[in-house]
């Protein structure tokens, strides 16, 4: 009886030893898995490149409703501008364009994920038909400027005060300067106003921008890939913070525009569903500046001025204005 019983507990002993052998196959599958879908993801979020689902907007096509405005800016005279990157070894470049008439007054221009500063022709013009010199940078990690990460207004805000402080470096105390940004541009716009900025910084625009990089990401997931939150998006992050040295939560939009107190115009298309229009009433709620609101009916996303030209270059006009003299 005593052999039998010896027996029997080796084969339980054994059976609990290969089943946690299994369990821990299972488990380290289960990791492998995850971490190899965080890894893709993280490449499609946050390392630099080309990104199928946006359109870059460096093909010019006579579809375009914007055309003859991106057409002009391909031909226009432009200067070269470079800056270093905030924090980081990255050759940044621009395009500068004077106004016909000499000013002081200049906008520069903030452009979207996965985009470059030939997509933003048709702002570009706008502003140039209102008197304004123009700015318009690539974005680190996009078009001709270094990096390897878009950080979704975390770095690249900070990026752009630089630009801000070297428009007033060349142009003078005198220079009256706005930050213009559309999508990831209007994000990082927001993310400036929450920097210590300069008196010369008179004013933002931001057209459909995010609340923090978490929640568009959150939403995108969802929407492209019907991934839940939880586990991937938690898992990229942190992938994001070793690799990156930044966590989605960081890049924050609402967190910024609190500690704003400059002017801010906010745009944004009703019918969005890619940066969804909900957002832009959390943001302006949370502004602490003095702010203004167009919700344009039925655009699309970052299509607000080729949706309504007159509407929204008359808001701006007005809005400008008011605080840039």
């Amino acid at each position: 009886m005593a052999g039998a019983e010896n027996w029997e507990a080796t084969i339980v002993s054994k059976r609990k030893k290969w089943g946690l052998i299994s369990l821990g196959v299972i488990v380290v599958l289960i990791a492998g898995g995850l971490l190899g879908a965080s890894l893709y993801f993280y490449n499609m979020t946050v390392a630099s490149g080309k990104k199928d689902f946006v359109a870059s907007g460096a093909t010019l096509k006579k579809s375009d409703p914007m055309y003859s405005q991106k057409k002009w800016y391909q031909d226009v005279k432009k200067q070269r501008w470079t800056e270093k990157a905030a924090g980081a070894n990255l050759k940044l470049v621009a395009d500068y364009i004077p106004a016909v008439k000499a000013t002081k007054k200049t906008v520069v221009l903030v452009h979207g994920f996965g985009s470059n500063k030939e997509a933003m022709g048709g702002y570009v013009a706008m502003f140039h038909q209102l008197g304004y010199n123009t700015l318009i940078p690539d974005t680190r990690g996009q078009g001709q400027s270094q990096g390897k990460v878009i950080s979704y207004g975390y770095y690249e805000s900070k990026d752009y005060l630089k630009w801000v402080n070297q428009v007033i470096a060349k142009q003078g105390k005198q220079s009256q300067v706005v930050l213009f940004g559309v999508s990831m541009g209007g994000a990082t716009t927001m993310m400036t106003s929450g920097l210590k900025t300069p008196s010369q910084l008179k004013a933002y625009i931001e057209d459909c921008g995010y609340t923090d990089a978490q929640a568009e990401i959150t939403y995108q997931a969802k929407q492209m890939y019907n991934v839940p939150y939880w586990p991937l998006v938690p898992l990229t992050s942190t992938v994001a913070r070793v690799k990156a040295g930044f966590h989605f939560k960081d890049a924050n939009a609402v967190a910024a525009v609190k500690k704003n107190h400059k002017p801010m115009l906010f745009i944004h298309g009703g019918a969005d569903t890619f940066v969804p229009t909900r957002m832009v009433y959390q943001v302006y709620r949370a502004d602490s500046g003095p702010k203004q609101l167009l919700i344009v009916p039925g655009a699309k996303h970052a299509a607000a001025l080729s949706h309504s030209p007159a509407l929204y270059e008359r808001k701006v006009k007005a809005f400008l204005a008011e605080y840039v003299k």
